[in-house]
């Protein structure tokens, strides 16, 4: 199945990157919340796909109506992962598709067109970036660890969300070496995978946005949880925390 997966997602990156290097019309589904043609065409083309292709699946997607779609044997698909770095020419956007098979991960493969950035997994298999293995970072010092987070769409309306986020890097900043925030969801998620960063956090997630990434961290030695430290549930969590498995701990009592 994975091949197959990886085969029809490198066709839709053509899609994204023809997008990427065009002049695009951009609609807005909230007020920083981004959907341009090309969100709705690589979804087209993923869904249409996967459905002729794996008919034992349900297709659960960022720009479709999901209402009547339960999550159990699903693939979820979020067709362009950094849409806001995708209209402003900013390389750290990519497709993401998680399978899961009766609500547990199964694979999990995130593809950046741009920088022609495969990241793959499968469990019990290890996670790849174009073939290579990945491998979590072993740094366990917080002070040496670099952090990545991402600001939620609701910061220009919701006070709390954005004091919350506001406070937490106050505390986290001057603990760490540095944090890093790169507007895709999945490649942070991805770059912890590799060893780039140790850690990352993020409130108001949708489960496209992460279901992918977190087979592939999981795959490469990695540890994510909820908010509390407690196991991370798709489509429920408001945060997400994510790390080497070292500075885990650190970075949750920091957090709270």
């Amino acid at each position: 199945m994975k091949e197959k997966l990886i085969e029809i997602i490198k066709e839709a990156g053509t899609i994204l990157k023809d997008g990427y290097f065009s002049n695009k019309e951009v609609n807005f589904k909230a007020k920083k919340d981004l959907v341009t043609k090309y969100d709705v065409a690589v979804e087209n083309f993923l869904k249409d796909k996967f459905t002729n292709e794996f008919k034992d699946f349900n297709v659960i997607a960022e720009e479709s109506d999901n209402s009547n779609i339960e999550f159990n044997d699903s693939i979820i698909v979020d067709p362009i992962d950094g849409t806001t770095n995708f209209v402003n020419q900013v390389p750290h956007t990519c497709i993401s598709v998680g399978v899961y098979k009766g609500k547990k991960p199964y694979i999990g493969i995130v593809y950046n067109p741009i920088l022609d950035e495969l990241y793959e997994a499968q469990i019990g298999q290890g996670a790849f970036l174009n073939g290579k293995k990945l491998e979590v970072s072993k740094e366990n010092n917080f002070e040496k660890s670099l952090v990545a987070t991402g600001f939620p769409y609701s910061n220009s309306t919701n006070q709390d969300d954005l004091n919350d986020v506001i406070e937490k890097i106050r505390t986290i900043l001057p603990q760490c070496q540095d944090i890093r925030r790169l507007g895709s969801a999945a490649i942070d998620l991805c770059f912890i995978a590799r060893g780039t960063y140790e850690a990352y956090y993020e409130m108001n997630l949708k489960a496209w946005d992460v279901s992918a990434g977190i087979i592939i961290l999981q795959e490469a030695g990695g540890k994510f949880t909820s908010l509390d430290g407690s196991n991370y549930k798709l489509f429920e969590d408001k945060y997400i925390v994510a790390s080497n498995g070292l500075v885990h701990d650190e970075l949750i009592k920091l957090l709270n």
